[in-house]
């Protein structure tokens, strides 16, 4: 049986009205979706932070009420803001580790200086992009995963101290191993749905084993009120921003640069899902639901919480496989999330999880975090030149971590700054990044209309490549056919309606020429897609016409097709 077609399953698109019930009952499923992990990310926020009992209730109630308001704005289009597609919205877990060092360091105004910042910078970097893609690339990435797990980890286990009255000492990190090993455990073997809960379940079968050994405190349940509003308890921001804010910000900016990318790229295969017929992904729209998430991050740093992030495969999977679309469903979630938020009792319930739980369980998260690190970092193998980077930073980052050295010899905010383990190992890694492309040959690059009139343009600029790189002839002209079979072959894939454009890009390197010809109608977005393409590669598929006559002349040609997007790759040796 063949497999179903993006869209093919929709009964309501996103512009198409379904009963009130309906949208009601879609709207109780999407809640319970992305209440276990905003419910488990807050908790161990709000007690890994040491937040007072007032301070932590607001935060929680903020966060259900942000990520009621980011759930409409996503579902809107509202000018600017907004996709015109339901979107599942939490407190984001990305943010998770980098927020708890923010407030256990700096305190609660830094931290909501920090999100607030984070927030613009979110709706800012998707425009910038492309631009800075090759700067902080997936290996800077995953090196700043990796030293924030190191970090957190650190900070979880210090709070296992034996403090707590009337209990053992050993009582804490007996029920934080047992966390770590149930949450493995249940990981491990489920599926399905049961795996979007079993972060709950894990935690649920500590929470027995903490009350077996008297860690439990239901005191805050018993006092609070079944329904109630909200009382705000916002921190305000720190408007005089001091060392720990500068220290903190690359290191908030980087995870947001992350969140944009699986934003955007979420939304494009969203739009794809949500409609019967195959579309073109509208990248106004892209932008959209970046700035949705952005303007609920921004809300959620002037409460005092975490910033919002999507629940990226899974929100594809509720409308594929629910078939719903609407917008009315959107609606719905953020309505229900907004009344979860009038329940206090709820709210105790999830204060009262033993520190000894969260802080297991933190230890199980961010060795996961590490591993996304890992997998940044892999996930293109390994070259010398990225082994230097990784384990330069890596060694500084870890090395420091808990060590200021650089404060005791420079002094000042400078040596505080520069003497974080975290911060210098992000900076020795961009630092590394930026002397790899800046000690690259430039790229060239070449724009014109997909027709077979751009053959001589094409050719002279593939002429001038070779001789800028001291090429022989014979090599040059090798160079110049694979460029003109490579145009002619998308020339023949494009309709003969369509006036597509054509970019041209050759990178130049040791004894080779890397070459990359790229057709789209749309050439206002091209750059913009091209990143979700490389971050995201699964989405594309091999192209259908043939290279053959290529492969005589280049060692590596790949033709790849991307919403909308057609793309050769070669590679030229000198010969």
């Amino acid at each position: 049986m063949s497999a179903a077609a993006p869209g093919e399953g929709i009964t309501y698109e996103p512009d198409e009205k379904c009963s009130i019930a309906l949208s009601l009952g879609m709207g109780i499923q999407g809640v319970v979706l992305a209440l276990a992990p905003t419910v488990l990310g807050m908790s161990l926020f709000v007690q890994a932070a040491n937040l007072s009992q007032r301070q932590a209730t607001w935060a929680v109630v903020a966060a259900i009420l942000v990520c009621g308001m980011t759930s409409v704005l996503s579902a809107a289009r509202l000018g600017p803001v907004g996709g015109g597609h339901n979107l599942l919205i939490i407190s984001s877990t990305a943010f998770l580790a980098v927020s708890i060092l923010a407030v256990n360091r700096a305190g609660p105004q830094t931290f909501a200086s920090l999100v607030v910042a984070s927030a613009l910078c979110h709706i800012v970097l998707a425009r910038w992009l492309h631009r800075l893609s090759r700067i902080i690339t997936p290996v800077v990435s995953g090196v700043v995963l990796m030293l924030i797990a190191i970090g957190v980890m650190q900070v979880a286990v210090d709070r296992l101290d034996g403090s707590s009255e009337g209990v053992t000492a050993a009582a804490e990190p007996a029920v934080a191993l047992i966390t770590i090993l149930s949450a493995a455990a249940v990981a491990m073997r489920a599926r399905g749905r049961l795996r979007l809960w079993s972060p709950v379940l894990a935690v649920i079968v500590a929470c027995v084993i903490a009350a077996l050994f008297g860690l439990f405190d239901l005191e805050g349940v018993r006092d609070a009120a079944w329904i109630a509003l909200p009382r705000p308890d916002m921190p305000g921001l720190d408007l005089t921003p001091g060392v720990d804010f500068w220290t903190l910000l690359p290191m908030f900016l980087v995870v947001s640069l992350a969140s944009v990318i699986k934003t955007m790229t979420t939304s494009v295969v969203l739009q794809r899902v949500s409609w019967r017929q195959p579309t073109t992904p509208d990248y106004r729209l892209v932008r959209g639901t970046v700035n949705a998430i952005g303007v609920g991050s921004l809300a959620g740093g002037l409460a005092g919480t975490l910033p919002v992030g999507t629940m990226d495969a899974t929100s594809i999977s509720f409308a594929s496989l629910t078939g719903v679309a609407a917008r009315r469903v959107g609606y719905s979630i953020g309505a229900i999330f907004v009344a979860l938020a009038m329940l206090p009792k709820f709210v105790a319930a999830l204060l009262s999880i033993p520190h000894a739980v969260t802080s297991g369980y933190l230890i199980f998260f961010m060795g996961l975090l590490f591993v996304e690190g890992l997998r940044l970092v892999f996930q293109d193998g390994i070259a010398p030149q990225k082994a230097v980077i990784v384990g330069v930073s890596i060694g500084i980052g870890a090395s420091l971590h808990g060590n200021n050295l650089m404060e005791s010899i420079i002094g000042g905010a400078w040596g505080a700054l520069l003497g974080n383990g975290m911060i210098l190992g992000t900076l020795t890694a961009l630092l590394l990044t930026a002397y790899i492309e800046l000690s690259s040959r430039k790229r060239s690059r070449l724009e014109a209309e997909l027709k077979a009139e751009a053959l001589r343009e094409v050719d002279g600029f593939l002429s001038e490549v070779a001789a800028s790189v001291g090429w022989n002839e014979a090599s040059a002209n090798r160079l110049r056919l694979v460029g003109e079979e490579s145009l002619l072959s998308l020339i023949e894939a494009s309709e003969e309606e369509s006036q597509p454009r054509l970019v041209v890009i050759a990178q130049p390197a040791p004894a080779k020429i890397e070459l990359e010809l790229r057709a789209s109608l749309d050439a206002e977005n091209l750059e913009d897609r091209l990143t979700f393409l490389s971050e995201r590669s699964e989405a594309s598929h091999e192209g259908a016409f043939s290279l053959r006559l290529l492969s005589h002349f280049a060692s590596t040609v790949r033709h790849r097709q991307y919403s909308g997007i057609d793309i050769i790759t070669v590679e030229v040796e000198r010969r």
